[in-house]
């Protein structure tokens, strides 16, 4: 099928999208999709042209859309020529951050498609979404949210660019007011730390085997002192779990010297944490890679603060099952068997 046959198809199936009835909409939905089994390139253009036409299209309609062509690029990224990729970037950055609006299934559609083209156009996507990523100025959420799952998408393409990326985003730690948006910076602290572990973890098979965890040190403990000393102790409770989810991952990156001489503060301030949370899964995950990360250090401190992890753990372990998994207490419990005891 010809390229001016697809488009007008295409044309003619998305001319369809806003009909009242859900059934349609969806059926309409799968129709591109399958079109794009057949024709992913052409498939993909219309409806990037088709959003640039219709810029008044509702939001409910242009998330479906963008939902629609995330599937054809899941299946297809390999079919895609770089002038497609390059519309379709343009198109999904600027349907990302046309509303303020946080948590919006729209940005989130757009957001998708940018992590789909950028398994394979890693540098396009990244050009486009840096230059939305710039120094003392505050990011779109959306941004940050991009940057976390294309660095959990796509490790090895991405950990080059997190150095810049964390020297960028420190400063902004300090400008932000709104605990949502503080909730997002954690979370794309937590994946980039995540994204960093996996490719140390393989250096073996990884474009730059130099790569070593020093790189990160100094922004890792910049973050983790600012979030640690500043939102930590937060009235909002899903900021708490937000920052102690980060502080996990972070604790292997931090160097051996500084996290040993956070542990002291560090452990107290988690096991706190029990107290003021029903739904402790994230705190006893963030503890048990705590814990490794200092056994992992050989660290002296463990055994000071052992009585109060075996109570804190042992409190959890007595709530029963409806709060405490086999997963949240195996894990801090394995590390605590490594710490060495005197008599």
């Amino acid at each position: 099928m010809s390229r001016p046959y697809i488009k007008k198809l295409s044309f003619t199936l998305l001319d369809s999208i806003t009909d009242k009835d859900p059934m349609v909409q969806e059926q309409v939905c799968s129709a591109l999709c399958s079109l794009g089994e057949a024709q992913p390139d052409e498939t993909l253009r219309a409806c990037e042209e088709y959003l640039r036409q219709h810029d008044k299209l509702a939001h409910p309609y242009r998330t479906k859309i963008l939902r629609a062509m995330e599937t054809i690029l899941s299946s297809h990224i390999h079919d895609l020529d770089k002038d497609t990729a390059s519309a379709v970037i343009l198109l999904a950055s600027s349907e990302m951050t046309r509303t303020k609006e946080l948590d919006c299934d729209w940005q989130q559609a757009a957001s998708s498609v940018l992590v789909a083209v950028g398994k394979r156009f890693t540098n396009q996507v990244m050009e486009e979404v840096l230059n939305r990523f710039q120094p003392g100025m505050l990011p779109h959420s959306s941004v940050l949210h991009t940057l976390a799952n294309l660095s959990m998408s796509n490790a090895f393409d991405m950990v080059p660019f997190l150095p810049s990326i964390l020297s960028t985003m420190l400063p902004m730690l300090g400008m932000a007011k709104q605990d949502a948006l503080k909730v997002v910076f954690c979370c794309a602290l937590q994946h980039f730390s995540e994204s960093i572990l996996e490719y140390l973890a393989n250096l073996d098979q990884a474009p730059d085997p130099t790569v070593r965890k020093d790189t990160f040190g100094a922004d890792i403990f910049g973050a983790y002192d600012f979030l640690f000393h500043h939102w930590l102790q937060s009235r909002d409770a899903k900021l708490r779990l937000a920052v102690v989810a980060a502080l996990g991952p972070m604790s292997h990156l931090l160097p051996s010297e500084r996290l040993e001489e956070q542990l002291p503060k560090l452990l107290p301030a988690v096991l706190g944490l029990y107290k003021k949370h029903a739904e402790t899964f994230q705190i006893s995950k963030s503890l048990g890679q705590i814990l490794e990360a200092a056994v992992n250090v050989s660290s002296r401190t463990l055994e000071v603060q052992l009585e109060a992890l075996l109570v804190a753990l042992h409190s959890q372990k007595g709530q029963g099952s409806s709060n405490c998994s086999v997963h949240e207490i195996g894990c801090p419990s394995l590390m605590l068997e490594s710490v060495p005891r005197t008599c």
